[in-house]
């Protein structure tokens, strides 16, 4: 399964430290069979409100394909390192191709007025 998952980190941590929690999750993934496709420190970002008094945070973001069990594990990572003040991580679908609508017969699209009318009528 492909899975999405972004963290925030609490901005008094050094950027070497964030890196080395990074590392650690991407050895935690690779330990249980997972493999990473991406992995993004987008940086310091202000927070749309606070959190546990933060009103900044480092953000990572990546992209993993891995069971559903190892995402659990993840996930209790991230709950009980307490650099990590939030977490996402979102199962990805792939995506699916939508029908094109079928084409109006010629006289609704010439004349839309005359349907309104007539539906009016009933």
């Amino acid at each position: 399964m492909n899975y999405e998952s972004a963290f925030i980190v609490s901005p008094e941590l050094p950027t070497d430290k964030v890196e080395e929690l990074t590392a650690k999750v991407v050895k935690t993934i690779e330990a249980a069979k997972g493999s990473i496709k991406t992995v993004q420190q987008l940086g310091k970002k202000k927070l749309a409100y606070p959190i546990n008094k933060f009103r900044e945070g480092s953000y990572v973001y990546m992209e993993i394909s891995c069971e559903g069990s190892m995402v659990a594990s993840l996930e209790s990572f991230f709950k009980f390192n307490d650099s990590v003040i939030r977490f996402l991580t979102v199962k990805v679908e792939k995506k699916k191709v939508l029908a094109k609508p079928a084409a109006k017969p010629k006289q609704l699209a010439e004349n839309p007025a005359t349907e309104v009318k007539n539906d009016a009528a009933k």
